[in-house]
């Protein structure tokens, strides 16, 4: 048997039930990938039945003692022996044959970081509407093999591990959300591309925990504080008055300025703008209203 080029981190955390059938998917894939449950910081009852999952399935599990948010992926990455590595959680998994298309990709493509596949949402696997504006992305093809991405889902990736070591991995005062708004910049002016393809199928079944307002407050304090560590000033104001604009709309403006303003040092005192290339595509990326900002909110809610 061929020896696998990609490793599968499944995030979970206090999903046993959701946990299973994940599993139950990915063990079926063809591509026969290496797979490794994150735990991050379940309950002891949940990380035992997680446990118990996984060892049921055969598969590896890397238990951490308390929820660190998307950092939990860095953990998992060192411990990655593959070249390639696969994204998702407790309510994803791959589609057959989707690993190898993304792998196909990356090979012929070698200065491509990260390949994001199409969301279908439910059983009735309804195309998720931030993958329409994903592959109606403003930005040049630069003769990519599908449309080319500043931001991506962090959840529905295949990726090099070599550029994800690279960019740092994520950082871990963001917790969860935006995480790939920052990646994505630094991925960007390393040099490394990213792309969408539609023929490479994530299923996502999500739980509907994923519309708690504290969510929504969290991201839209990361995505300020992204703003102030890599853009100008100028786009951060931009990019505050439209956030602070929704989050007025949805009756959490308060929240959303005092938790920016609590933690408001880290991003000043780390602060290096993006080069001016990196920069126009950051414009360009948000150049039609709700396309750009809707990829970089497109942490699937939810998706730990």
């Amino acid at each position: 048997m061929r020896e696998a080029r990609v490793t599968v981190l499944v995030l979970t955390h206090q999903r046993p039930a959701e946990l299973r059938r994940t599993l139950a998917h990915l063990c079926r894939l063809p591509e026969r990938p290496a797979i490794v449950v994150v735990d991050n910081g379940s309950c002891p009852r949940n990380a035992r039945a997680n446990r118990e999952a996984a060892a049921e399935a055969g598969v590896g599990l890397l238990r951490l003692s308390r929820h660190v948010g998307a950092a939990a992926c860095n953990l998992a990455v060192a411990h990655v022996r593959t070249p390639f590595v696969a994204f998702c959680d407790d309510e994803t998994w791959w589609a057959d044959g989707a690993l190898e298309r993304a792998i196909e990709i990356m090979d012929t493509c070698s200065d491509v970081a990260l390949v994001n596949g199409r969301v279908l949402v439910g059983p009735e696997q309804r195309e998720a509407p931030v993958c329409r504006r994903m592959a109606n992305s403003p930005l040049d093809r630069a003769g990519l093999p599908g449309a080319s991405l500043l931001s991506f889902l962090p959840r529905a990736v295949v990726m090099r591990v070599a550029a994800f070591r690279e960019a740092g991995g994520y950082d871990p005062r963001l917790g969860l959300g935006a995480e790939a708004v920052l990646m994505g910049l630094d991925l960007a002016t390393i040099g490394w591309h990213m792309l969408y393809a539609p023929d490479i199928v994530v299923h996502h079944h999500p739980s509907p925990a994923c519309r708690h307002p504290e969510r929504r407050v969290m991201l839209a304090r990361n995505r300020l504080w992204v703003a102030v560590l890599r853009l100008p000033w100028g786009d951060v104001l931009r990019e505050a008055r439209q956030i602070l604009r929704q989050a007025q709309a949805e009756g959490l403006a308060g929240q959303v300025v005092w938790r920016t303003l609590t933690g408001l040092a880290w991003p000043f005192l780390n602060r290096q703008v993006v080069p001016g290339d990196v920069i126009r595509k950051y414009r360009g990326w948000h150049a039609e209203p709700e396309r750009g900002h809707a990829v970089c909110r497109g942490r699937m809610a939810g998706m730990h």
